[in-house]
């Protein structure tokens, strides 16, 4: 059952799992103000803008851990392990080595 906008606009960035302060500024800096607008995000593109507004590659554990936000903020029932960004560091880590 999918979570309908009134409840999701409810839940704070402070509500997901591996989120703090630094990649909340970060939410903004991308122009991402709300769960429910976060989980309309691809967190590849998310990434792509914020190494291009500040000028510089970020680590990739940043992707991971918009990845895991990501899907919290389409998922509040989503499996504990993938609300961690380590769990999306894996899948990452996997994907690039498949190429």
């Amino acid at each position: 059952m999918a979570i309908n906008e009134r409840q999701q606009k409810a839940r704070q960035f402070q509500d997901l799992v591996s989120v703090g302060p630094a990649i909340e500024r970060d939410f903004e800096m991308v122009g991402i103000r709300s769960v429910a607008q976060l989980a309309k995000q691809d967190p590849k593109k998310m990434y792509d803008k914020l190494c291009r507004l500040t000028g510089e590659r970020q680590d990739p554990c940043v992707l991971d851990t918009f990845c895991a936000a990501v899907a919290q903020a389409g998922n509040p029932r989503l499996p504990a392990e993938k609300c961690q960004w380590w769990c999306w560091s894996r899948i990452r880590k996997a994907r690039d080595a498949a190429k």
